[in-house]
């Protein structure tokens, strides 16, 4: 059985999907925890679905090794095998990655290696693209750099707001991170 950590900081859609999904198959995998760096409404979500939650709040922490130590600590207490990030809005370090080398996955709204980092739909229009998309890797050490393992791409319609495209680009999102 796989056992899985959810790493989240916000409202947990991606989390929650995940969880759908492995409800479904319940002898091939299951999800062990879900831990937040901020109080967030997505703790509340896997709280109310029966889910493991833990809040390793950053700001109880004097610096972001003693964060993340912690944060390792949780993951290993609850035995998980796979780390999987689903909205989580901090930069892993280089120890803390190389610590679940190869076992840790983050799905990112866009079509990697391009618009890494935040605000990837603004970035998209701004930049007059055509197509944006979803991308779900391997995560390294350098900032979504990681091997590709599945993408997923739509078309940036004319009149597109950029709500409306995180909209469009969260539905892939969904579709694209239980594979």
């Amino acid at each position: 059985m796989i056992r899985i950590a959810i790493l989240i900081s916000g409202r947990g859609s991606n989390m929650l999907r995940l969880a759908d999904v492995v409800a479904d198959m319940p002898d091939e995998a299951r999800i062990v925890l879900v831990a937040a760096n901020t109080n967030c409404d997505g703790l509340d979500s896997a709280a109310a679905r029966g889910l493991p939650t833990r809040l390793v709040d950053r700001r109880d922490f004097a610096d972001r090794s003693s964060h993340e130590a912690a944060l390792a600590d949780s993951i290993e207490a609850a035995g998980a095998d796979w780390v999987l990030l689903a909205g989580y809005m901090a930069i892993l370090s280089a120890d803390f990655v190389t610590k679940f080398q190869g076992r840790i996955i983050n799905i990112h709204p866009s079509l990697l290696p391009d618009l890494k980092g935040l605000d990837t739909h603004a970035r998209a229009l701004a930049a007059g693209h055509t197509q944006h998309g979803a991308t779900v890797h391997v995560v390294t050490p350098a900032l979504d750099d990681g091997p590709i393992l599945l993408q997923a791409a739509l078309t940036i319609t004319r009149a597109e707001t950029e709500a409306q495209l995180a909209a469009r680009v969260l539905r892939l999102e969904h579709a694209l991170y239980p594979f």
